[in-house]
């Protein structure tokens, strides 16, 4: 069976709440060397409560356990890696503790102000805490990467150097093309045929792929035809009218629902909320959400 390693970003949602330690913004300000190396310090000495598989939590890590699977039925060994702002590029079989870190800049747990500090960020993590470098991976079986735009800005100095030395290469969503490696844009309008969030959107796209997979090739041409026709005939326009929201009314939203129905997840909250016919940008939501719970 033809090995694939398959590389996600990590998710912001975790199965238990991390100290206060290991939530970035407790950091105090400072280079992004300084604050990357006391960030490690944290890290390594925190019990590590959980494997990756079971620390993550929402849609997003849902449907990248399902890429796997769907990796394995078209014939690839398939080994899940997270690239985390947190814990550098990890297997899902490390363990680690609950942390709060991203590179989205509006969250409230940001590790970077810039995508140049994004990227040195990135860099001092992989030299104390990552378990391997992308082109490492490379060089040892075709890669499938699903990565958000602030992720791959992140990580750009690494793809760069994949793609000298791997010859298959597939990246779902990213920021812009790179030569040697075959990207796929996110395409908001597979969203009706595929479902899920715009979160999880690239990870559903990485899983159809694979199911036209079939000559064990990642990146044939035969694989690449058969996808790409079924998209064009696939995909549609999203067609939103959506009403702003104040932040006290995002609050009050939430309050009145996480009332209503206990347990109800972050997610479930800004589907309803839209499809109610409400917008609200979903690190927006996210930060939102922290602070109405917090409160009540």
């Amino acid at each position: 069976m033809k090995q694939l390693t398959v590389v996600v970003t990590c998710t912001d949602r975790k199965a238990a709440a991390p100290e206060t330690a290991l939530q970035a913004r407790s950091l105090p300000a400072g280079t992004v060397k300084e604050r990357a190396t006391l960030w490690n310090e944290r890290v390594t000495n925190a019990a590590p409560a959980h494997t990756l598989t079971g620390l993550y939590r929402g849609d997003h890590w849902t449907q990248a356990q399902r890429l796997r699977e769907e990796a394995i039925k078209a014939g690839f060994n398939a080994e899940l890696w997270v690239a985390s702002a947190g814990l550098g590029l990890q297997p899902v079989s490390a363990s680690a503790p609950s942390y709060a870190a991203t590179f989205s800049t509006r969250h409230a747990d940001s590790v970077a102000a810039t995508a140049e500090d994004s990227a040195q960020w990135w860099g001092h993590l992989q030299e104390d805490t990552g378990r391997a470098t992308l082109q490492e991976l490379g060089k040892a079986s075709p890669v499938l990467m699903v990565l958000s735009e602030v992720y791959a800005k992140a990580m750009e100095a690494e793809l760069r150097a994949l793609a000298e030395v791997a010859p298959d290469v597939l990246l779902f969503g990213g920021v812009e093309e790179v030569a040697g490696i075959q990207r796929v844009p996110a395409d908001a309008g597979l969203r009706r045929v595929l479902g899920g969030t715009l979160t999880s959107l690239n990870v559903r796209m990485a899983t159809s792929w694979l199911q036209h997979c079939q000559d064990n090739q990642l990146t044939s041409t035969a694989t690449t035809d058969s996808w790409k026709k079924w998209a064009a005939c696939e995909s549609r326009p999203e067609l939103h009218n959506r009403q702003p929201m104040t932040d006290d009314e995002v609050i009050a939203f939430i309050r009145q629902q996480t009332a209503s129905q206990p347990g109800i997840s972050r997610t479930r909250l800004l589907r309803r909320l839209r499809d109610g016919g409400q917008a609200c940008e979903q690190s927006r939501f996210a930060n939102l959400y922290i602070k109405a719970m917090r409160v009540s």
